[in-house]
Formats: structure tokens, C-alpha cells, sequence
């Protein structure tokens, strides 16, 4: 009987920590551009125009994360037109780079939002 109680004792251990090794993690946070900003130039001229801005998480994933970005400020002269994109490139365990760029005429004042960083 006490291999049986010793047996699932372990068991139940082993699950428990093979389970805490699989969780996700995540982090999350914000981003914010403007004149402010250094290199910030979104508001000036025309053609393809780009900011960044790196991101260092608070604690490196154990694995390449996914990284999510949403844009909740958007502040635009409103004479040009709206093309701009934001992305996260150089992505890597320990952080990440918010690219944010226009193009043509658009000149932005501001831009920014949140992100979300997350492994599976």
C-alpha cells in the first residue's frame, strides 16, 4: 500500500511541475511617439519616414515570444492622407523594437498603443 501512496505521490508531483514548465508567459506594455521622441520625424516632409522605439522585457521569455501590437492614439495633420504602419520586428527572448513608419504625404503627430508578448 505505501508503494502505491509513494507511486502517486510522485506522480502527482512530476504532472504538477511538467505542467508549471508548460505554462505561457506573457507580458504586455505601451508605446508612445511624438515630437518628444527622439528621430521622431512622422510630422516632417514626405516620402518613407520611420521611428523606433526598443523594448526590453522585465523578464526574458524562456523562448521567442509572439508579440501583438494594437494602436489606440493616432493623431494626424488632416490634410494628408493616412498611410503608416506599426510593426514589432527584431524580436528576440529578451525584447523587441516598435517600428512605426508613414509614407508620401501623411505626417503624423503622434502615435501609440499597447503591446502584448506571449509564448505558447
Amino acid at each position: 500500500m505505501k508503494k502505491v501512496w509513494l507511486t502517486g505521490i510522485v506522480l502527482l508531483m512530476l504532472g504538477l511541475f511538467l505542467n508549471a514548465q508548460a505554462q505561457p508567459q506573457v507580458q504586455s506594455g505601451g508605446y508612445f511617439f511624438d515630437a518628444n521622441t527622439k528621430h521622431f520625424t512622422l510630422d516632417k516632409n514626405e516620402g518613407k519616414r520611420t521611428v523606433e522605439l526598443e523594448v526590453n522585457f522585465k523578464k526574458p521569455f524562456e523562448s521567442k515570444p509572439n508579440v501583438v501590437l494594437s494602436i489606440t492614439v493616432l493623431d494626424a495633420v488632416k490634410d494628408t492622407k493616412m498611410r503608416y504602419s506599426v510593426e514589432a520586428v527584431a524580436v528576440s527572448r529578451d525584447g523587441f523594437v516598435v517600428k512605426a513608419s508613414v509614407w508620401g504625404d501623411t505626417q503624423l503627430t503622434a502615435i501609440g498603443g499597447n503591446w502584448i508578448a506571449h509564448t505558447e
